[in-house]
């Protein structure tokens, strides 16, 4: 993903932390740090979540010291890799019981769903306190919290969403291929959508994933509706990609 030059940096942070399906996660063990790579997805104001094991070593470290960080990053296929963005998220992380955001990681990653229901896998929710972004040369900055979570009251779209991506995969199979097509550029078939929320919505094909940001913020089903419905527009008015 390509950061602009005027984009604030929350914003940017956000868009990169939504786009990533996967993380280098950090925990302290015995005072030593240790990295591991895990799954991640994002709840509506960006808090990224994550399904850990009982039984994996950075969910042992993270119930004796919560505190956490995580690294996003989008370097593949650069030539220097360096120049690509990346984010260090700063929080600690909460064990949840939310069903909303069980569905919202299994749409996500569909297969979590085969051991997402064993008893010694939870989901935690990461509380946000710090991000260091680097989205490239000069282009450093500490991002508080405040900037780096999405504030606005979106609890109406996430109480929605369910039921906003099941309408869409069923009745607008043909609007998420062209977004897939045409507004970003991808190739194959049986797109479908696993989440949406105030910035974007994500696709899926198969293996392959794709993020498709908003131009605007939406914050109400009916806004998401009128947004989806100009997008379809617009990718109907795009030259497919040769």
């Amino acid at each position: 993903m390509a950061i602009t030059g005027g984009e604030e940096p929350g914003t940017a942070a956000r868009r990169l932390m939504r786009s990533r399906f996967h993380a280098a996660l950090a925990t302290s063990l015995a005072g030593h740090p240790y990295a591991s790579l895990v799954a991640t997805a994002c709840d509506s104001d960006a808090s990224p979540l994550l399904l850990l094991s009982d039984l994996a070593q950075h969910t042992k470290n993270l119930l004796a010291d919560p505190l956490i960080s995580l690294l996003f990053e989008d370097t593949a296929g650069l030539p220097e890799p360096l120049a690509g963005p990346r984010l260090s998220v700063l929080g600690h992380a909460e064990r949840v019981d939310d069903p909303r955001l069980a569905a919202r990681f299994a749409a996500r990653h569909p297969a979590s769903q085969g051991y997402a229901g064993f008893a010694d896998f939870h989901l935690y929710r990461v509380v946000v306190e710090r991000g260091h972004l680097v989205a490239g040369f000069g282009r450093i900055a500490w991002i508080e919290a405040e900037d780096l979570r999405f504030s606005a009251d979106a609890s109406a779209l996430a109480a929605a969403e369910t039921e906003i991506v099941r309408h869409m995969n069923e009745d607008h199979a043909e609007a998420i291929a062209l977004y897939a097509e045409r507004l970003l550029q991808r190739q194959g078939t049986g797109w479908g959508m696993t989440g949406i929320d105030p910035e974007g919505c994500d696709l899926r094909c198969e293996g392959e994933t794709a993020r498709l940001d908003f131009a605007a913020p939406v914050l109400t089903p009916a806004a998401a509706r009128r947004m989806l419905v100009a997008l379809a527009e617009e990718a109907r008015n795009t030259a497919p990609c040769r």
